[in-house]
């Protein structure tokens, strides 16, 4: 964050000092009282459970200096900024500290959206681009109209470059932020059933995420997946450069030649001047190979040297915490945690991933599989079609745990499964206290869900077992 007086940030979010104009802030901005630091602006922030106003004073021990409120609090000694919208003023106060930042330092903005891949294609964003200048970035899935702000107002005038991850929550969402942020380069990874229950349908979903590229300017580089048509379709009428990725020489920077294993996934990257490199990705599963694609297109387009780019894709340990992450126990069982988020798509690239592992070693595949959740009406046939899948696959062993997963328990049955090769828990608990009697060495263990079903847990726990 870059040092703000108090009169200063009531100018950028068309607020009123009601105290301490001339108050310096020095470090960031945050809308939860726990993580202030010394120097900290406090962003009063009503929500459904609790009120962001009710922890002012809280804010201010923790070192807090000033606060935006929504209404005048004069029980507490804190100098205070008055606005009528708080989150909008968080976000008027990204947008103008960045371009304030940008006219004198000429920071590089990466805006990335997608129903699955922003987090994986983010981090290794920052793992690249953090080599050539400081780079920030968001931590875990900051990329709503509250996290995305706090994440811009990260930035100093040291940034070389800012990945801001654009989530999508509802019509317009995307626009919002692709306002706030106006990216130099635009990255549209998939369309997918990603809240598309909650959204009314993957058109809408589309729509939604094409806000990215209709709020970005010609000025901005779009680097875009050729595999989906819905961004195909999207990228029609964009005026800018284009750059496409994918999985055949259509594309400008493409892939094939995969191999995978649990140490990894490896694949030929091809250039768009036509040279190869080979790419060993410690982060297991081919549906990351189109993330890496995507990183390696902005990184290309920004003038990143090709041998850095390999070199830190190569090095990322893993795409993040619960994200495909592997945990190996003494007694030879395989641990697959995937359980930070969960849709149609990621949980058929993870249980393809499973099979694969399966055939290539030869060991007992076991996928536990919890709630995709926000798929509204497409919930019970998505779930149905997860359980044939796993069947279809010859996936040795099946465990669908919680009520929201119960149909992929009942679509496996449909499919052909039969006791013994597919089970139901009821909760977590009783997940842990069977899986454990049912584990045998050798086995490979995919632990699937949304972040709601709480399977990353179960996932952390078996791997527990045994040391």
């Amino acid at each position: 964050m870059i040092e703000l007086s108090l009169a200063q940030v009531a100018e950028l979010v068309g607020g009123r000092v009601l105290s301490g104009a001339e108050t310096i802030i020095t470090a960031g901005v945050e809308t939860d009282s726990r993580l202030v630091e010394a120097g900290s602006l406090f962003v009063a922030k009503p929500g459904e459970v609790t009120d962001g106003h009710n922890f002012v004073s809280t804010a201010k021990d923790a070192g807090a200096v000033a606060a935006i409120v929504e209404r005048e609090l004069t029980d507490v000694d804190l100098p205070q900024v008055l606005v009528d919208d708080s989150v909008k003023a968080l976000g008027l106060l990204a947008k103008g500290v960045l371009a304030r930042v940008r006219d004198e330092t000429g920071l590089k903005v990466i805006g990335i959206t997608g129903s699955n891949g922003k987090t994986t294609t983010k981090n290794m964003l920052r793992a690249i681009l953090s080599q050539v200048g400081p780079t920030v970035a968001p931590i875990e899935s900051y990329n709503n109209e509250v996290g995305a702000p706090i994440s811009v107002l990260k930035i100093d005038r040291e940034t070389k470059y800012l990945v801001a991850e654009l989530g999508a929550g509802g019509p317009g969402s995307i626009a919002y932020l692709t306002e706030i942020v106006r990216p130099d380069v635009a990255v549209e990874l998939k369309v997918g059933l990603a809240h598309a229950g909650e959204f009314g349908g993957i058109e809408t979903t589309a729509k939604i995420k094409a806000e990215l590229l209709v709020g970005s300017d010609a000025a901005t580089v779009a680097v875009l997946n050729l595999d989906d048509v819905n961004v195909r379709e999207m990228a029609a009428d964009f005026a800018g450069a284009k750059l496409w990725f994918g999985t055949n020489a259509d594309a400008d920077y493409w892939a094939d030649n995969y191999s995978l294993s649990l140490a990894g996934t490896a694949f030929d990257l091809h250039w768009p001047d036509g040279s190869v490199n080979r790419v060993t990705l410690q982060i297991l599963g081919e549906h990351h190979v189109m993330n890496a694609l995507a990183s390696a297109a902005v990184a290309d387009s920004l003038g990143v040297d090709r041998g850095l780019i390999i070199g830190a894709l190569q090095a990322l340990p893993l795409a993040e915490r619960w994200r495909m992450q592997v945990l190996e126990r003494p007694d030879g069982i395989t641990i697959i945690n995937d359980a930070y988020n969960a849709s149609p798509d990621s949980s058929r690239a993870a249980l393809q991933t499973l099979a694969q592992l399966g055939r290539l070693t030869g060991r007992r595949t076991v996928a536990v599989i919890g709630e995709m959740a926000e798929l509204g009406q497409y919930s019970k046939e998505e779930h149905d079609k997860l359980g044939r899948l796993a069947v279809r696959l010859n996936i040795d062993l099946l465990a669908a745990v919680g009520p929201g997963a119960k149909l992929v328990y009942m679509g496996a049955s449909f499919e052909g499964s039969f006791d013994g090769e597919s089970q139901y828990f009821e909760s977590v608990s009783e997940a842990l206290t069977g899986l454990r009697g049912i584990l045998r060495g050798g086995d490979i263990v995919l632990v699937k869900s949304s972040k709601s079903a709480n399977l990353r847990h179960l996932g952390d726990d078996l791997a527990e077992v045994g040391k």
